[in-house]
């Protein structure tokens, strides 16, 4: 079992930034896919952006160019550093953690962000 937990929420006025960290348990961390998630009131959950192990990253069209996802692998966490942030940011991001050979996965209990003046 892989323990995942995020942490770094909060209010923030728009045109602000916020960076979640969200750490995994386990000494094969460096193996796991990591990715963001989020999920808006009234909206499904969306992808944000993915880190594999490799180091490779992915984002979402409306993220890209002001949120990056990094990793720690000594320190077993990644990290969503998220820059100009819009009011439609606002939502529970979720962190989750990917057995990539065999596809489980680990979701933490997610962290409000809210984009507000």
């Amino acid at each position: 079992q892989v323990q995942v937990v995020e942490s770094g929420g909060g209010l923030v006025q728009p045109g602000g930034s916020l960076r979640l960290s969200c750490s995994a348990s386990g000494n094969i961390f460096s193996l796991y896919t990591m990715g963001w998630y989020r999920q808006a009131p009234g909206k499904q959950r969306e992808l944000v952006a993915t880190i594999i192990s490799g180091g490779s990253t992915n984002y979402r069209d409306s993220v890209k160019g002001r949120f990056t996802i990094s990793r720690d692998n000594a320190k077993n966490t990644v990290y969503l550093q998220m820059n100009s942030l819009k009011p439609e940011d606002t939502a529970v991001y979720y962190c989750c953690a990917v057995k990539p050979w065999n596809s489980y996965e680990y979701w933490g209990q997610g962290t409000q962000v809210t984009v507000s003046s």
